[in-house]
């Protein structure tokens, strides 16, 4: 998978690009670009034709993503120049976001469940368990709502959604996403298997206890070589 084909724009941010007479140097366009190029590459990635590099691709791509999060939090609160939010008119996030979802948890099985405390300030706050599969698709369906917006020329409206929902829901997904993909790949790179996986899922009332590390030799076994780092013969 090629990075132009992840990085590539669609035509319809293209045009709304035009459209508004958009400055490469206008924030409003930069963060609508990171965020174009995250849906497009998640996307591309969850059709599974090169399974082998969709963990790198996809630690790649949320890193990059939370920089755009983090410029939009580091921001002053934007105010929408209306007071209510325009209609959007018919929606297919939910369809499309379910899609996207089945593709990716098909792709990333079995190393899709991960263990995640939400607030770290919450004392003694039991971890549970979550999907990178769910984590990503619903990041994408936050961010094409704003840029429904985005593409209907209101750009301020655009940012808004994204800096509320960047607070309010995607910001603490994508950073467990984060979390659970950079420790995949870290835990291969180092050469640090953690115990099998042994029935953990999102249906489960789990404690602390039982959802500490159960990625491990699972994983290691399914990406290990087509990370290059290990012989597929071995």
């Amino acid at each position: 998978m090629s990075d132009t084909t992840l990085h590539a724009t669609t035509p319809d941010a293209d045009g709304a690009r035009k459209a508004l007479g958009a400055d490469p140097d206008d924030f409003s366009v930069q963060i609508s670009d990171q965020i174009e190029s995250f849906i497009v590459a998640v996307t591309e990635v969850a059709k599974g034709d090169e399974p082998d590099s969709a963990i790198p691709f996809l630690l790649l791509e949320v890193s990059q993503l939370l920089l755009a999060g983090g410029r939009l939090g580091a921001h002053e609160d934007i105010v929408p120049d209306e007071r209510y939010e325009p209609d959007l008119g018919p929606e297919r996030d939910a369809e499309e976001g379910a899609e996207l979802r089945d593709r990716l948890a098909a792709l990333l099985e079995p190393i899709d469940v991960y263990s995640e405390v939400f607030d770290p300030y919450e004392p003694r706050k039991a971890p549970v368990a979550c999907r990178i599969s769910d984590d990503l698709a619903d990041v994408v369906t936050d961010l094409r709502h704003g840029m429904a917006h985005y593409r209907a020329g209101r750009a301020p409206e655009a940012l808004w959604w994204w800096q509320f929902s960047y607070f309010s829901n995607w910001g603490a997904t994508a950073s467990g996403a984060l979390r659970a993909l950079q420790s995949l790949v870290a835990h291969v790179r180092l050469n640090q298997p953690l115990e099998e996986l042994d029935g953990l899922d999102t249906d489960q009332d789990l404690g602390e206890d039982s959802l500490a590390e159960e990625a491990g030799r699972v994983m290691a076994e399914e990406i290990a070589a087509p990370l290059g780092l290990r012989d597929k013969g071995e």
